[in-house]
Formats: C-alpha cells, structure tokens, sequence
C-alpha cells in the first residue's frame, strides 16, 4: 500500500476517534451544564436572605439595598425598572393567571408547541412604556434547544418579519436566569460605543404562561456547528483573524461598561449569515465549506456578571475556563481573555485546546501546553490536593496520561504554516493564555496586535455599516 494512503487512512482514523470522543464529551457537557445550573441556584439562594420582602398582591413596590440588583429579585416579582446606579429597583408582583387548556409543558418544562402555532404577548412595553401591548407570533421550526429552553423561529403576523424567540422553561432557576440576562441585555441596549453592534440585540421580551421569552434576531450557525458541519475543518487564517477581532471587540466593549461575560465558547458565537461556498482541495482531495461572510455577533448573556455583583466560584464551559477559576484564586475581566485564546486555537485548528473534564487533568494539560503553574498561584490556591510542595501531582489512568503525552504538545507546535501571520495569530493567543490574570493582555491592547492588521478595513469599519443597515425594532 503506497505510503501516502496509509497516511491518509491514518489521518481519517484519528479524525473518526476525534469526533466520537468529541461527540462523547457532548453528552458530558450537557451533564455538567446541569449541574452548573445547580451550582448556580445554590449560590443565589446562599445571597438571597438579605431581601426579607413582604408580597403586596398588584401594589408596586421599591427596595433600597446595598446588595447588587440581580441578588435582590423575589421568587413571585419580576424586573419592572433598575437603576442599577443607586441599586434601586422597583418591583411588582407577577400577578398568576390562569392558563388556557391547550397550553402544556413537557415533564422538563419545555413549552409544547407545533409549526404553526401562534404565541400571544400581552404585557407591558417596559422599552416604549406602553401599557398592555398585544401581538402575536406564528411559530415556524425550532432553531434549536439547550437546558435553559428553546430557540424557536417565529414570523410576526402583523408585519410578517421572522425572529428568533428564546423559550424559557417554565422553572423557576431559568426563569430568574432570564430575568437577568434580560436586565444585561437592556443594560446593553442603553449603552454607546465600538462593538455593541456586534452583541446580540433583543428586540422584546414578555412572559408567555410562566415561559419568560425573549425575542432576537434570527441569526444563522454558530461558528461551532458550521466547524462541526464542516468535519472539523479549520477555518482559513484570515477568518480566523476577523471572527477574532469581531469578538475582541465585542468583549472590549462589555469590559468598558465593567461587564465580564464568563460563558465565551464557539456555541455563542453566532455568523449573522452562515450561508457558503464549496471549495475543492486539491492537495487533500477534499471538498469542504467556506462561509462567505464571517460577520458574527456575540449571544448568551445569562451569565454575565458586572463587576460589582456577587461572582460565582465556577464560570466558563470546561473547555474555555481559565486556571484561576479551577484553582479558585477568584476571577475577573481576564477570565474572558483566556477564553477568546482557547477559542481562536480552536477556529485555527478545528479541535479544542483542552479537551478535558477533569481538574488535575486540565491543569496537567495547561503545563504540557504552556509551561508551569507559576509557584505564586500554586501557593495561594486552597486546591492543595493538587500539588505537592510547588509542584502539580498528576498520576492519571494509562489512557488519559498517553493522551496528555501524545496530543499536549508546546502551543507553538501547532503551526501549520511559519508564516509571519501564523507566527502574529500564536504570539497573540500566548499572550491571552498567560496563567496569571494580571499579565494577561487585555483587549483594548488585543485589538492593536500586528495581527489584526491582516483583518481588511472594510471588514473592521462592517460594525459602523450594520448601524446604519440594520433596525432592530418590532413594529405593533
């Protein structure tokens, strides 16, 4: 068998195991989510006892408190104006309404629905302060479902314009969830500057039956389900450099109004149109996609966390989660710097740079990859059990320590090119990947780097475009 075919035989072998253990680690994901979801109800509970409010049936209500606003939320209000400034928000109680017969939930607390059903919105307009607004939205397919609920396709009947509606479950955690996301989300919509354009823009939101929804712009793939759709297929460098300067800009914008996203992973990166082009490799005999506009918003805010919130010892989705969350050091504005160097390796690449669920693993990962933990950081951990004196003790399982071995390598490594812009993209993911906080190099500095002087004007000054293209606004 000629030696350039049991080569490619080989490559296809380590593809399929690939994707088996990244479907496997999928379903892992989706468990672990769960049980971020808990974590995350435990530490809202633990900061809820400060509230110590009386229900008042259909009377509007204000609270004064020094706690930060999310903590304050009752279980039977909802948000109906922050002043997050003076931490003052007023509150009114959300009134139970009896539900019509054929509205249902399944056992998980998904709404049920088919095409062509209609979602009826009766609320009051808390963006325009118009009382009692009433439209409806004809449902058309579902876009796609997650532990929070389901996105859902809806076309408006009275303009007939499509958006993307976020389904909550009807449970309470993910209706608080909501509530917060919603209040990040209008907080966004207030503010100016460089890269807001770039953050997913809510249109609405109202309560449907207990399903808190919010309404989007319909969008197209994240860039993970087109890399997947794409059998993992790297995306070309100077996409990797605009998707990259996209989210740099985007995440500086949040850090600029003192907002730290916490959940950046390629699944909340969303092409605004994921349509492509088939470009055939004649090198590898392959056919593969290429998205033809590489223009991207950022989704997911329901885990932002503004500076002066209460912030929970575990965020990130394991892939993208930076040293000081696993060692608990506590965590800031650089946590989302790790995690945007994690992602363009992956956009690099095609695979995940720490493909792991374990601690000790992860760290282990981390020193094979980018050098040791330095010794300040090992000292102030209260994760003991991972170390002994100043060095990280990792005795794991023949197969994950032959993993580690055979895929961990120096970052640089995996170059494909020695290209001065592959040289510009590794120089500027080490500088993000930095184990302490501090030395990590922050976005506003990022978005000089050499290089993203690759990323063409026109694609940088696209931001300034979709302003004047783009209205956001749902007529009633």
């Amino acid at each position: 068998m000629p030696y350039s075919t049991r080569r490619r035989r080989r490559r296809s072998s380590s593809e399929d195991r690939y994707m088996r253990k990244r479907r496997r680690y999928e379903d892992e994901d989706r468990e672990r989510e769960r049980e971020r979801e808990k974590e995350r109800e435990r530490d809202r509970d633990r900061h809820r006892d400060h509230q110590g409010n009386t229900v008042i049936d259909g009377i509007v209500f204000i609270i004064i408190t020094q706690q930060p606003v999310s903590q304050v939320i009752g279980r039977s209000v909802f948000i109906f104006l922050v002043y997050r400034n003076s931490h003052c928000v007023t509150l009114r109680h959300s009134e139970d309404k009896k539900r019509a017969a054929s509205i249902e939930d399944d056992e998980d607390g998904h709404l049920k629905y088919n095409p062509g059903d209609s979602i009826q919105a009766r609320c009051t307009d808390h963006f325009r302060k118009i009382s009692h607004v009433q439209y409806e939205n004809d449902i058309v397919k579902t876009l796609g479902e997650g532990t929070f609920g389901k996105v859902a396709e809806c076309k408006d009947k009275k303009n007939q314009k499509r958006i993307a509606l976020k389904i909550i479950k009807n449970v309470e955690k993910y209706r608080e969830a909501a509530r917060l996301e919603i209040n990040v989300l209008r907080s966004i919509s207030n503010w100016r500057g460089e890269g807001k354009e770039l953050c997913v823009t809510m249109l609405d939101w109202f309560d449907y039956h207990g399903h808190m929804c919010i309404a989007f712009q319909v969008l197209g793939l994240s860039v993970f389900d087109f890399l997947k759709e794409n059998s993992y297929t790297p995306y070309p460098i100077s996409q990797v450099a605009h998707i990259s300067y996209q989210l740099s800009e985007a995440v500086a914008f949040l850090h600029r109004n003192k907002l730290t996203h916490t959940d950046l992973k390629p699944e909340n990166i969303l092409f605004v149109n994921s349509s492509y082009d088939l470009i055939f490799n004649e090198k590898k005999n392959k056919t593969w996609k290429r998205v033809k506009d590489s223009t991207i918003r950022l989704i997911d805010f329901g885990s932002a966390t503004f500076n002066d919130e209460h912030h929970s010892t575990i965020v990130s989705t394991r892939h993208y989660r930076a040293p000081e969350v696993i060692l608990e050091l506590g965590w800031a504005q650089p946590c989302d710097v790790w995690s945007i160097g994690c992602i363009m390796f992956e956009l690099y690449t095609g695979y995940t740079l720490f493909q792991t669920h374990d601690n000790r693993e992860h760290l282990a990962m981390m020193e094979r990859i980018l050098g040791s933990i330095p010794v300040k950081m090992i000292r102030k951990t209260k994760k003991t059990r991972f170390f002994e004196g100043d060095k990280l003790v990792w005795n794991g399982s023949q197969s994950s320590e032959s993993y580690v071995r055979n895929n961990c390598k120096p970052i640089k490594r995996h170059m494909s090119e020695t290209s001065q812009e592959h040289r510009l993209l590794f120089d500027i993911i080490e500088k993000m990947l930095k184990f302490e906080p501090n030395l990590r190099i922050t976005l506003q500095v990022a978005l000089g780097h050499s290089f993203f002087n690759t990323v063409a004007p026109k694609e940088k000054n696209c931001v300034t475009r979709s302003r004047l293209q783009t209205s956001h606004s749902l007529s009633r």
